[in-house]
């Protein structure tokens, strides 16, 4: 039977993007599969933080290996902004569409639009934490195009790519996206192991 490892998420999308990179290597497990129905308050300043509070969390409370993520998009012009408000930037948790058009409205008179996905993950494995990070270059662009994935891939598109993140297959996003890259690092060290 694989090793089970807990993903501190009950994000279908993101536990969708996981599966696909983890594959067999491991029974990988979410939140509502262990009977933690806690919602688990990120309230800190950094991508590192908020994901270390999730596993964290898990780890103080169920002693079980486990890693959490924290990710968002941040673009030049606004200074980095929506960064770790990336999910609630319009006010709304979740809500996609507000979240977009927000970003839209105040690139609209920018003429840089670079920005980068960026995902830091904390692994807390045999109660030591680790933390693994990924990101994707790209820019924002001025109207949503594709149908995939989640959240602002709509209107990212990764550098060396004439396609958003939305009009990408999930294998092909798989294999570049910020997500993938921080699993990656994080089953290279879980190989070791």
């Amino acid at each position: 039977m694989p090793y089970q490892l807990v993903f501190a998420t009950n994000n279908r999308h993101k536990l969708e993007e996981v599966a696909a990179k983890t594959g067999d290597k491991f029974s990988l497990l979410t939140l509502s599969d262990i009977g933690c129905t806690d919602e688990i308050e990120e309230n800190g300043s950094t991508f590192n933080e908020n994901a270390s509070i999730k596993s964290n969390y898990v780890f103080n409370h169920y002693q079980l290996d486990c890693f959490g993520d924290d990710s968002g998009l941040e673009i030049d012009a606004l200074n980095g902004e929506p960064g770790i408000y990336s999910a609630r930037y319009a006010g709304t948790h979740g809500d996609h569409d507000a979240n977009i058009n927000k970003v839209l409205d105040k690139l609209k008179n920018e003429t840089n639009c670079k920005a980068r996905f960026r995902t830091v993950i904390s692994l807390l494995w045999k109660g030591e934490e680790h933390f693994f990070e990924g990101t994707v270059e790209g820019t924002i662009r001025p109207h949503r195009s594709g149908a995939e994935g989640f959240g602002y891939d709509p209107i990212f598109q990764p550098d060396g790519y004439d396609v958003t993140f939305a009009e990408m297959s999930m294998e092909e996003k798989n294999a570049i996206s910020h997500r993938a890259i921080a699993m990656e690092k994080l089953l290279e060290f879980l190989k070791e192991r």
